[in-house]
């Protein structure tokens, strides 16, 4: 099995804001000479919706869905000192150290249900995998998708895996099942459930969803005020995935009675 090998760059210009999302990413330039889509530690959800966005990314990847490459990206704080939007300077503070990056998708459109198509199959593993991940944030009102060279790319998976915003009580989440699915923006263009879960159960082996989780940053797992250690997290996130995966029946046929 191949592991995944995550690069880590240095943030070396700071170019525009994203000011669409409510966690304001932006645009900047790495040591690497490439450009990125920065997503913040210091962001309203914080060192958790990068954790997600990591993990939802890299398993979309996983399953053969298009998906920008993810970096780490050092940014240190002399970014900071000669902005002026104070909203920025707040946010760049409080972003000092490691953060998430995706490569910038230069001429990439935001997906429109109406106006842009996938296939069956890619429309019916981003549903299966949304399913899996808990992810509310894949609707019409906001897709999380790029169209780029005529093909769907998967982008922003920050708000996946919710249950982590309450550790107490994250266990509940492991026999539910994901009825905000029947919102899913491509939800009608799905019509090949059963084959696109098929293909997730045979790329997603429990290797390969250990090997994602072992990349998560050990810096973005730590928080004092959790009941959970790092180790008891990446447990949990391991054991969450898995077992959305071993009824992965059920969500499916939830997916399907709400097409």
């Amino acid at each position: 099995m191949k592991t995944i090998d995550i690069r880590t760059v240095d943030v070396v210009q700071y170019i525009q804001p994203l000011r669409e999302g409510g966690s304001m990413p932006a645009i900047v330039k790495a040591d690497d000479d490439f450009l990125y889509v920065l997503k913040f530690r210091g962001s309203g959800q914080g060192k958790k919706s990068l954790i997600a966005e990591f993990i939802g990314g890299e398993l979309a990847r996983a399953i053969g869905l298009k998906v920008p490459e993810l970096v780490f990206m050092n940014l240190e704080d002399s970014f900071r000192q000669t902005e002026p939007d104070e909203e920025i300077q707040d946010l760049l503070k409080f972003s000092v150290g490691l953060n998430l990056g995706l490569h910038f998708l230069s001429g990439a459109i935001t997906f429109d249900p109406l106006a842009s198509k996938a296939d069956a199959l890619t429309a019916s593993k981003i549903v299966v995998l949304d399913s899996l991940i808990s992810n509310i944030d894949r609707t019409a009102k906001n897709a999380n998708l790029l169209y780029w060279h005529n093909e769907v790319w998967v982008i922003d998976n920050g708000a996946s895996f919710y249950f982590h915003h309450n550790w107490d009580t994250w266990e509940n989440h492991l026999s539910r099942t994901f009825p905000f699915i029947k919102d899913h923006v491509l939800l009608a263009q799905a019509t090949a459930l059963p084959e696109a879960a098929q293909e997730i159960k045979a790329l997603l082996k429990e290797q390969t969803v250990s090997d994602i989780i072992s990349k998560i940053p050990e810096d973005w797992l730590t928080n004092e005020s959790d009941m959970l250690n790092v180790a008891e997290k990446r447990a949990a996130y391991r054991q969450f995935i898995t077992t959305k995966l071993a009824m992965m029946d059920v969500l499916v046929k939830e997916a399907e009675d709400a097409r």
